[in-house]
């Protein structure tokens, strides 16, 4: 499961950058997004593959990892965030919970060391 889960995700980032290719107006900000999607889509595979099964739906603690997010600019994308950053920030927020409750005061510390 955590490898469909992996490769979904991968899919929905690779699926999203063609949405934006696709159909926001060719300006300097969406060459300039199109560019760095581009150039963050092998490190996209490569966080989504290393994070293995550390990666899922509901929050679990099994160990410690962390990643980065790239969003492009565009109507449909806009449309894409409006659903998808709120459930985020849910799932984040719980599993924020689940990880002070298995790693007490080694999470906290990482968290305070960062913005996340």
């Amino acid at each position: 499961m955590a490898r469909l889960v992996r490769w979904l995700d991968i899919a929905i980032f690779l699926g999203f950058t063609v949405h934006v290719f696709l159909t926001a107006p060719r300006e300097g900000n969406w060459y300039a997004g199109l560019t760095v999607a581009l150039v963050c889509i092998p490190f996209w595979i490569a966080a989504r593959q290393q994070l293995g099964a550390s990666f899922s739906l509901r929050p679990e603690a099994r160990h410690l990892a962390t990643g980065v997010l790239v969003t492009l600019l565009g109507l449909g994308t806009l449309a894409i965030a409006a659903v998808a950053v709120p459930v985020e920030i849910l799932r984040a927020r719980r599993e924020g919970a689940v990880l002070v409750e298995k790693f007490g005061s080694q999470y906290v510390g990482y968290r305070e060391r960062t913005w996340v």
